[in-house]
């Protein structure tokens, strides 16, 4: 009997995904992923002066590195990638379900991102998102940023230690984290509420704060699917904020002060 399309496709993506592998460049973010435990390492490639600055970070790995010469790096990259004398070639993170990154901290704080599909913007919201303690960021499988060197490079180190997850449909976690008990609250520089004001006497409860992409902002759908529409406390008027800076700055408001 002859599988149906929809199977498949399906098989087809499984196997794809499995299949899947990312190269890493920089001192910084190979040396993070060399040190990382839960990274699958498959091949790394430096040159000497690399290799002598990662020498405690490879050998904590136990992997061997291939040497070459700086002027015949030939790994993989994008032409114009700033790869230090270094790239490892590594299969992707699994930071398991929803439910694994939302549950399990007092009043935690989740990112959600509708359709950020620059590497350098995300790289940047994980940076932001371990230093003021996010509990993960969120994006979708599809019209977002997957997992890239650059935006490892752009993370410093990051990806290694905040949760990135991609998941199937936006306003689906949106309802489940609503289910959880979170308060998920969309960005909107037109809103009439500032996420203080909305956080105001429930800084206990869960908060996810969902962003758009610059310039369409958040879907409709999405704005449908939240709790409330916030914007963050500014003075005077401006133009917008990167969605990097805005997702620092509203992680910041959303904070408990007590």
């Amino acid at each position: 009997m002859k599988k149906p399309k929809w199977v498949v496709e399906k098989e087809q993506g499984k196997k794809a995904q499995a299949n899947e592998t990312v190269w890493l460049f920089g001192l910084h973010a190979v040396r993070d992923a060399l040190m990382n435990p839960a990274r699958k390492r498959l091949r790394l490639i430096v040159t000497l002066n690399a290799q002598n600055k990662l020498e405690d970070a490879i050998a904590a790995s136990g992997m061997t590195p291939e040497l070459v010469d700086p002027r015949k790096f030939n790994a993989p990259l994008d032409p114009g990638s700033v790869h230090q004398g270094a790239a490892l070639e590594v299969k992707p993170l699994d930071w398991g379900r929803l439910d694994d990154v939302a549950i399990g901290r007092d009043a935690p704080r989740l990112i959600l991102l509708d359709r950020v599909t620059d590497p350098h913007n995300v790289g940047a919201i994980l940076r932001s998102a371990e230093v003021l303690g996010a509990s993960a960021v969120i994006g979708t499988r599809h019209h977002s940023a997957p997992e890239t060197g650059a935006l490892a490079k752009t993370a410093s180190g990051a990806l290694e230690r905040q949760p990135y997850l991609r998941v199937r449909n936006l306003s689906d976690a949106i309802v489940a984290l609503q289910g959880m008990g979170y308060l998920v609250l969309g960005l909107d520089g037109e809103a009439d509420k500032t996420i203080e004001a909305a956080v105001d006497g429930v800084q206990d409860r869960p908060v996810a704060l969902v962003l758009g992409a610059e310039g369409p902002g958040l879907r409709q759908k999405t704005k449908e699917t939240c709790d409330m529409l916030v914007r963050i406390d500014a003075s005077g008027v401006f133009g917008s904020l990167n969605v990097s800076n805005a997702a620092a700055l509203a992680l910041y408001a959303s904070q408990s002060r007590g």
